[in-house]
Parts: structure tokens; C-alpha cells; sequence
């Protein structure tokens, strides 16, 4: 089961898409057409097989226009959906059920979108030690919700922000003058709780990293065999994270070469949406 994200944290996301929506007289379709007391049925169904995250995010839609909704899950965020699984059915006014429609399959389509290209290169280092995390390029405003979508396709979050750990990119290096004293800096800055990775391009970088023994050495575009040399090289002592272009053809190799873990970018910022439909019943 995948532990849910609170209502407090999702509630401001859909309020905000549900506004922008609305505009300045909200839904005049609706209030043409529907009458206000006409009641809707519909049904959330997949029109591709995918895996499901974001049913919170729809059901906050509903809510937030008819509070009296009725909301039903029938698969929860994590299921692994077929061709025309119905996932959730909703109950409630017309003209709410309608307006909130298309705020709602943005949300849900796209979460489930970025859950099931997690869950293909999950499955694609199956057998394997390597973990798929994500990144930090998400979409602005929602980051919490796609990193969420991660963790139901079985994947692994890294950091959520500047100030979860101390990730030393190159550029930090080139500012501070070198490896030895980025980390250096790092060790004399940070708490006891705070975990230093640092990003280096070559093996001659990864050795002087080596000798100072941070959390996590981020291997930033090897090649296969300088990957599985740096696994040699650290033998257990820090957490190696391959990282830079990986892809679903590629993500294996990279697995097999014994890194612990796998950044990928893609998850977030590449992930196409899940077709979902809502339709009435």
C-alpha cells in the first residue's frame, strides 16, 4: 500500500487548477445546459493499461464544487490498471461532476502518467540491486504530487529540495576550486543528520571524492566500464548513484554494473499522461 499524501498538501493544487479553470463566471456550459438540481453518475476507466496514482486529486475536484460528492475507489493509487479498468466512479450535482471533470483527468492522467513510465524502468532493473529514484525537474507547483507518482510505480524519491542534503553538482566544485575542498566545506557546514553527495565526471574525480568517504558519489555520465570500475574501486564504502541520460534501452546495463542507484529525469519531465476517461454511467 502506498501511504497517501495528506488532503492539506493537495487541496491548494486543485483549488489553484479548479480557478484557473473557472475563470471570471465559472462554467457557463453548465449553467446553461445542466439544470442545478440534475444529478450525474460517471465512471473513471483507463483507455490504456498504466498504473494508477492521483485518485485523491480528483476526488478533491468533486469536493470542492459539490461538497456532498460521493467518491468511490475501485482501484487505489499503485494498482497496475488494463485497457478499460474502471478505477473510480463519482456521484453528485451535474454541473459540479462536469466543471471539476477536466481539473480532475489533468491531475489524475498525469500522475498515473508518471507512475507508469516509473513503474517500466522499475521493472526493467528487476533482479538487479540498482533502485530508480527521481530528480528535481518536476513541473512547478507539483512537485510533491509527482514525486508521490513515483513512489507508486515502485519507485524511490531522492531529495525533494535544496534543503533536504548537500548534493555538491559540478558547478560546486568549480566554485569552490576542486573536489577536496568542496567537501571539505560540506563536512565542516552540515549537521549530523545532513547527507553529502557530490557529482563527479570521471574516475579521476570519483578517487579523490573516494579518499574522504561522502554518503553518496553521484557518477554523472560514465560509461559502462568506468561504472563498474568506481563499483570495484568503492567496494561497499559509499552509496554509488549512476546518473545523466538514462533511458528505458540503456537503464539496464546501467543496473547490471552494480551501482545502487539509478537518477532518473525522465520520470518527471518526460512522462507522457495516462489516457484516463470519465464517462457517464
Amino acid at each position: 500500500m502506498i501511504s497517501p499524501l495528506p488532503d492539506l498538501l493537495i487541496a491548494p493544487v486543485v483549488r489553484a487548477a479548479l480557478a484557473e479553470d473557472l475563470g471570471r463566471a465559472g462554467d457557463v456550459t453548465a449553467q446553461a445546459c445542466i439544470a442545478a438540481d440534475a444529478r450525474l453518475s460517471a465512471v473513471f476507466a483507463t483507455r490504456q493499461p498504466g498504473v494508477v496514482a492521483g485518485l485523491d486529486c480528483a476526488r478533491l475536484a468533486f469536493a470542492e464544487l459539490d461538497p456532498t460528492v460521493r467518491f468511490e475507489v475501485v482501484a487505489p493509487d499503485g494498482s497496475h490498471a488494463a485497457v478499460g479498468a474502471v478505477l473510480a466512479r463519482v456521484e453528485g450535482n451535474a454541473r459540479a461532476v462536469l466543471s471539476a471533470e477536466r481539473t480532475a483527468l489533468n491531475l489524475f492522467g498525469r500522475l498515473s502518467g508518471v507512475a507508469t513510465l516509473t513503474a517500466a524502468y522499475v521493472s526493467a532493473v528487476a533482479g538487479t540491486q540498482a533502485r530508480i529514484v527521481d530528480t528535481r525537474k518536476t513541473t512547478p507547483g507539483l512537485r510533491h504530487l509527482e514525486k508521490y507518482a513515483v513512489r507508486c510505480g515502485g519507485g524511490v524519491n531522492h531529495r525533494f529540495g535544496l534543503d533536504d542534503a548537500i548534493l555538491i553538482k559540478d558547478n560546486h566544485v568549480a566554485a569552490c576550486g576542486g573536489v577536496s575542498e568542496a567537501l571539505l566545506r560540506a563536512r565542516l557546514a552540515c549537521g549530523h543528520l545532513t547527507k553529502i553527495e557530490i557529482e563527479v565526471d570521471g574516475l579521476d574525480q570519483f578517487d579523490e571524492a573516494l579518499r574522504y568517504t561522502p554518503d553518496v558519489i553521484m557518477l554523472d555520465n560514465f560509461n559502462l566500464g568506468d561504472l563498474a570500475t568506481a563499483v570495484r574501486r568503492a567496494a561497499g564504502r559509499v552509496t554509488l548513484e549512476a546518473s545523466g541520460g538514462v533511458t528505458l534501452t540503456t537503464v539496464r546495463a546501467i543496473a547490471e554494473t552494480g551501482v545502487d542507484v539509478i537518477s532518473v529525469g525522465a520520470l518527471t519531465h518526460s512522462a507522457p499522461v495516462l489516457d484516463i476517461g470519465l464517462d457517464a454511467a
